[in-house]
């Protein structure tokens, strides 16, 4: 029986589980049109992750645990107490759907250790609560982030944010941006400048209205506009998200950031990457082996709907960029802060 979402989209929710489906926030259409999209298929929700209906490292892992419901659902109806060979398909296809965001994995991972734990019996409600579980830890995390990234701030002062680190990206309430919301809270923050974020300017269409929708002081700017503006003083932090951090401390996130933290350090303003701890990747030793997903050039090319470059031109999309561990400040985790992170002290965090 078709069921309808209990809600219009709002800043907090990017997945929803409901009624035995999974509704997704489209944020390829926000701020023009806040609407779900619903699924019943995980390989459906494969493909809405590597179409970017929902994006953010934490909430592609809370997005594939709900998928992982959904093919063992699949896997039982098709194949009863067989379904544990049944589910590896979906499996697959989940894990492959973006291959940076260590989430991902990290939340595929657990739901098989969820299903190891099961007999030949409907996993459904075990997996459910498996993946509610997930989606729960992760809105508690980013709130316990929230507060101890806003202890570093002394302020009243403006900071630059790139990309969308927000509830959209999460669980709920953000990871940077949740930084931002106990800050602001505090009285700490005056106003948060938001890249716009080439090239698929989830600055501007997300982070702006996830920030407007709070109240929260936001004014937009290009990407190439941060350095003028840090020259001109009044910049304290740099708050930005992750996916994928590695075990030296290297951080891989949206393309543009690398080049931010090199800006802030020049101009003597603090650079703060707000993660969980399942963006950590102790498996990889430093920011040059972490997988750098690159996309269309037709994203690139051409900018609402309408071609930007001549015909024939070559171009270049590489998703995210890896900033060097020597140029980050701390690292805010719910698990604790890292100040200069090094792979000692990454060690000690993730012991």
């Amino acid at each position: 029986m078709k069921t309808t979402p209990p809600t219009t989209p709002t800043p907090d929710d990017a997945a929803l589980w409901h009624e035995g489906r999974l509704y997704l926030a489209d944020q390829r259409v926000l701020p023009e049109r806040a609407e779900f999209l619903s699924y019943e298929r995980a390989a459906d929700v494969a493909e809405a992750i590597r179409a970017m209906v929902v994006r953010g490292a934490p909430a592609i892992g809370v997005t594939a645990a709900y998928g992982v419901v959904l093919a063992g659902r699949a896997a039982h109806a098709a194949a009863g107490a067989g379904w544990k060979a049944a589910i590896d398909a979906d499996l697959e296809r989940l894990a492959a759907s973006r291959p940076t965001a260590v989430n991902l994995f990290w939340a595929i991972r657990r739901m098989r250790a969820c299903i190891a734990r099961l007999g030949a019996d409907d996993p459904t409600d075990a997996l459910l609560t498996e993946a509610l579980g997930i989606h729960a830890e992760d809105r508690a995390a980013n709130r316990r982030m929230g507060e101890l990234g806003a202890e570093l701030i002394e302020g009243p002062t403006d900071i630059i944010t790139h990309c969308n680190a927000g509830a959209l990206a999460t669980g709920g309430y953000g990871t940077a941006l949740g930084v931002v919301r106990s800050a602001y809270a505090a009285g700490k923050i005056r106003r948060v400048y938001a890249d716009e974020t080439r090239p698929w300017m989830q600055g501007a269409r997300l982070t702006a209205w996830e920030l407007m929708h709070d109240g929260i002081p936001v004014t937009l700017q290009a990407d190439c506009a941060a350095a003028s503006l840090m020259a001109g003083g009044g910049i304290g932090w740099v708050i930005v998200g992750s996916d994928r951090i590695a075990a030296n401390g290297d951080v891989a996130n949206k393309i543009g950031t690398y080049g931010l933290a090199v800006m802030a350090r020049h101009h003597g303003i603090r650079f703060m990457v707000a993660a969980p701890t399942s963006t950590v990747d102790m498996e990889v030793a430093s920011g040059a082996e972490i997988p750098i997903e690159e996309r269309d050039p037709d994203e690139l090319l051409g900018c609402g709907g309408r071609r930007v470059a001549p015909q024939g031109c070559v171009a270049r999309n590489p998703v995210f960029d890896v900033t060097p561990a020597e140029l980050v400040d701390a690292i805010v985790t719910e698990r604790g802060v890292v100040l200069n992170p090094t792979r000692e002290k990454m060690q000690a965090l993730m012991a």
